[in-house]
């Protein structure tokens, strides 16, 4: 059995292996054809962090696959209101198939994990984001992008950058990352993308000059400022982000026909404007919806690693 949790713990092979599961099932949706893969079988859902694109996705992408989705916030069951997490597990993956996540902690995900006698899914913590990435891969390959990126990220080092991390290192592309003083990446995460990229040949480079990261980038991608969380940081991060929105006149400096990406929500006049997402709206939403196709990979891939 294997556990979604960080993109660190599977390989670039791997990492293809479900991308192309969920470009099959997607090429089969969008022909009417319905292959219940997971027919009768039940997802648990912990939200502790609200999302439009995680909800929607994951219990869309259950009911296509033939299975159910169970929407559980804090308000909904006990963990976090007395009861142990290892004890939430172990009696929620009794009567669940699987279960995804999304919370704030990632020591809580992992203790999950530890106790849960199903597949565990990481929905977003506060380190990592790796379904999302698994979906911006998806969208570069379809796009036909993913060969050569030179990948610029422009913001905050948060998850999604964690994120970015580990896919460059698995994958062994570029990626620049500009993030202002005081908002760098995390140095233990750094540390192993750093060393994990030895092995694939990627290249990664940190700086806080968003001029220097997307100076011939392929792709150009950012993320919120204030995430969930934040919001009592949000006047103070709007001051420290000054100069990190990217829009037309800094895209000028990526190479020519590089592409944007964002995770969504999009805050427009803050980390990227509003007419360079609109000028970039059909990746940008292609994106959004392989967060459904990618998810439905993984859960596939997921369950065939029990069989």
């Amino acid at each position: 059995m294997r556990h979604f949790l960080t993109l660190k713990d599977f390989t670039k092979e791997e990492i293809l292996e479900i991308i192309s599961i969920g470009l099959e099932i997607k090429k089969n949706l969008k022909d009417k054809v319905y292959k219940k893969e997971l027919d009768m079988q039940t997802l648990g859902m912990i939200f502790e962090k609200s999302s439009t694109r995680t909800r929607v996705s994951f219990e869309a992408g259950m009911f296509q696959l033939g299975g159910h989705a169970l929407f559980l916030s804090n308000r909904d069951i006990h963990l976090g209101r007395g009861e142990p997490v290892k004890d939430t597990a172990r009696v929620i993956s009794s009567m669940c198939d699987m279960v995804m996540i999304r919370t704030f902690a990632h020591s809580m995900l992992e203790e999950f994990a530890e106790y849960s006698s199903v597949p565990v899914i990481n929905g977003l913590t506060d380190s990592y984001h790796p379904i999302q990435l698994l979906a911006d891969y998806m969208t570069m390959l379809e796009y036909d992008i993913a060969e050569d990126a030179v990948v610029a990220y422009v913001g905050d080092g948060n998850n999604m950058t964690h994120s970015w991390l580990m896919l460059a290192a698995k994958m062994g592309f570029e990626l620049r990352i500009a993030t202002p003083v005081g908002y760098e990446v995390d140095s233990k995460i750094l540390e192993e993308a750093l060393s994990l990229a030895k092995e694939s040949g990627a290249c990664i480079k940190v700086s806080n000059s968003i001029d220097e990261a997307l100076l011939d980038a392929t792709i150009v991608t950012t993320d919120t400022w204030a995430s969930m969380g934040q919001e009592d940081e949000k006047e103070e991060r709007v001051k420290a982000f000054q100069g990190y929105m990217v829009d037309g006149l800094k895209m000028c400096l990526a190479k020519k026909g590089a592409r944007f990406l964002h995770c969504l929500p999009a805050y427009r006049g803050y980390e990227v404007s509003d007419a360079l997402l609109e000028a970039h709206a059909d990746i940008v939403f292609d994106e959004a919806e392989n967060r459904l196709h990618a998810q439905k990979g993984l859960m596939v891939w997921l369950d065939k690693q029990r069989t």
